[in-house]
């Protein structure tokens, strides 16, 4: 095929997300941004999240690793790799605040724990995994209110519901005594 040109096809310039948002730990040494909105977003109840976080579940976001940037601090990021699943988890060295948590089987992706983020993420927090390791203890939206004498303090509280003067057993008006 003599005299055919191929055509020259240019490559196309990379879409510059729309917004980001920036998260920090908690004494501030490190600085991540991450584009919005984040792909997902979950509680995480399984045993190894509860106890990197210190508490009855983990609330992450997911992210195209991509649209990840470290920002600041990378000199105090320390990484923690868990032999069993080669999954990976970093954390600030100053203040121990969790900052990725990189699951080997899906190299593309960073999750990132949504406490991080000041603003919004750009997605709701729908799905739970590891729910059949959530704890009989964990707090599930009872309703509270405050604790008299302990300002900042709720306790849960129990819903009792009153009895009716009309439905007590006894009518003070039907034997004449009120």
């Amino acid at each position: 095929m003599a005299g055919v040109k191929k055509a020259v096809t240019k490559a196309k310039p990379k879409l510059k997300a729309a917004a980001s948002i920036r998260g920090a730990c908690l004494c501030g040494a490190v600085e991540i941004e991450v584009d919005v909105p984040v792909f997902w977003a979950w509680h995480d109840h399984t045993v190894a999240s509860r106890r990197v976080h210190g508490a009855a579940y983990a609330t992450y976001v997911g992210t195209y690793r991509s649209k990840f940037r470290l920002t600041r601090g990378e000199d105090v990021v320390s990484r923690f790799e868990e032999e069993a699943t080669g999954n990976a988890r970093s954390f600030c060295s100053r203040c121990g605040t969790p900052l990725t948590y990189e699951r080997k089987r899906s190299p593309k992706w960073v999750n990132l724990p949504r406490a991080l983020f000041a603003g919004r993420t750009g997605r709701e927090t729908k799905y739970h995994i590891g729910h059949e390791q959530l704890r009989d203890w964990a707090y599930l939206g009872a309703p509270v209110g405050p604790l008299k004498g302990y300002p900042g303090v709720m306790v849960e509280r129990t819903r009792k519901k009153k009895v009716a003067e009309s439905d007590s057993l006894f009518d003070p008006e039907m034997f004449g005594t009120k």
